[in-house]
């Protein structure tokens, strides 16, 4: 059963925890890699690993700060500079933060120039390779790719719309391509599974959640027996109708009324009267 929680509430670095937590095989706990040790650069600092571009550039200010635990600092964030003088302003481009404190950056995160975020990278089991590809429309989240396995490629695809989960798929059998299909409800509720059972990347057979598939035959059961009697009730009131459309029993008194201004024909005049035809009596 699937586990998911709303990454955008947490903060940056507490998304890998949040994002694609699955019942994903023990070995995924199992034999976890040894942590990378930080290495130094030519000038003696440390190389962090750094995903975010601010080395060497005058157009960009970085702070960093220690969190929770932390000696050193382990956080960063990267400003653009825009504009000069009175009109000179800083904009968050990047943030980067080493949540296991071994000196290495495992989570970046970039935003276009409204701080909106428009993608992050991480390394969620610290073996020094990203395993987690979020990517964001209008500071949302919209799709995240997982590696649950650690091999170097997705195998489990989400994606969201409101930053709610609408739909997943996943590789099962590790050929790096997808076989199952998810389908979430607006309640964030699985509601079918489909699965590809030729590796053909189709799917052969839908699996449906019982319950919610019958309320959801019900409801359009109700709406289909509704429309029935609407149009029963609309046939049988139009079989009293006249054909020029008035109810029985009116009458048109319009027809029967005479147009004062019409003209009235003459009747035709009598014929002459012949000789030894009676006259006609007073």
């Amino acid at each position: 059963m699937r586990v998911r929680i709303h990454t955008l509430a947490l903060p940056l670095g507490l998304l890998v925890a949040g994002v694609g937590c699955s019942s994903a095989p023990d070995s995924k706990f199992a034999n976890q890699p040894e942590p990378l040790k930080a290495k130094r650069l030519a000038d003696g600092s440390i190389d962090d690993q750094s995903k975010c571009d601010w080395r060497g550039r005058q157009d960009r200010e970085v702070v960093e700060t220690a969190g929770p635990g932390a000696i050193i600092p382990n956080a960063r964030r990267v400003f653009a500079i825009l504009g000069t003088g009175p009109d000179r302003q800083r904009v968050l481009v990047c943030r980067e933060i080493d949540t296991n404190l071994d000196g290495i950056k495992d989570v970046v995160r970039k935003y276009n120039d409204k701080g909106e975020a428009l993608f992050e990278e991480a390394d969620s089991n610290y073996d020094g390779r990203i395993d987690t590809w979020l990517t964001f429309s209008k500071g949302h989240l919209a799709e995240a790719k997982l590696d649950n396995d650690y091999d170097g490629n997705p195998d489990e695809w989400d994606y969201y719309v409101g930053g709610k989960l609408v739909r997943a798929k996943r590789d099962t059998n590790r050929d790096g391509k997808p076989d199952r299909w998810e389908i979430y409800g607006s309640g964030g509720h699985l509601e079918r599974i489909g699965v590809d059972l030729d590796n053909d990347e189709r799917v052969d057979r839908w699996d449906y959640d019982t319950d919610i598939r019958k309320a959801r035959d019900e409801k359009e059961r109700k709406e289909d027996e509704a429309a029935s009697e609407k149009a029963a009730k609309e046939n049988a009131q139009g079989e009293y109708k006249t054909s020029d459309g008035q109810e029985p029993g009116d009458e048109k008194k319009d027809d029967k009324k005479e147009d004062p201004k019409k003209k009235k024909t003459p009747p035709p005049p009598e014929p002459p009267k012949k000789p030894g035809d009676a006259a006609p009596k007073p």
